[in-house]
């Protein structure tokens, strides 16, 4: 059963079709559905309406409605369908690198609209998911190389092993209740205000 506090935005200049999204979402349960056929400040009713999914039918669009749903798709950070009635592989690539989640071409059927709405949400969390994992990945790495070099500078000024360096380090970043890689990154920063 959808949850009711789950709100839709749907947006399509022709109200006939945005109709057909409402339907097929209104049959599937969900009640908080909220249209825009005014797309002159799109990013700003985004903003205020802050749905948890975006509808958005271009119907047949130029490069230009292209380009500015994609421009939207990346900053809206939300699971966002969208229709069109034929495509290339260009725009379809564009999609993809925008954001949206899930990009369909000459399939605005009522009946259609659920299972869209479900892929869109989780191909948008695995998305973010492995985005997230990308990003604590890069951050741990570099952690691992202020930490190295932080080793060196002990190793080099106090002449100890590395195992005595990195315990030096842990044990000051426990008296100092901080990370190791933050104390790490202190002594670097310091060690170059002194060369």
């Amino acid at each position: 059963m959808p949850d009711e506090r789950f709100k839709i935005l749907v947006i399509d200049e022709n109200r006939i079709r945005a109709s057909i999204i409402e339907d097929g979402l209104k049959e599937a349960g969900y009640g908080d559905v909220v249209t825009i056929t005014e797309v002159g400040r799109l990013m700003r009713d985004i903003v205020e309406i802050d749905p948890d999914v975006i509808f958005i039918d271009l119907g047949n669009p130029n490069r230009d409605r292209l380009e500015a749903a994609f421009q939207m798709s990346k900053a809206a950070r939300r699971p966002i369908a969208m229709f069109v009635d034929s495509s290339d592989a260009d725009s379809i690539g564009a999609a993809v690198d925008a954001g949206v989640s899930a990009y369909v071409v000459d399939g605005l059927r009522k009946e259609r609209v659920k299972p869209i709405l479900d892929l869109a949400i989780l191909r948008f969390n695995a998305f973010y998911r492995l985005q997230r994992e990308l990003e604590e990945t890069r951050t741990a790495l570099a952690e691992r190389k202020v930490i190295d070099r932080a080793k060196g500078i002990l190793m080099k000024s106090k002449a100890i092993s590395e195992d005595d360096a990195y315990a030096l380090l842990r044990k000051t970043a426990m008296r100092q209740n901080r990370k190791i890689a933050d104390v790490a990154e202190s002594l670097v920063l310091a060690a170059g205000l002194l060369d």
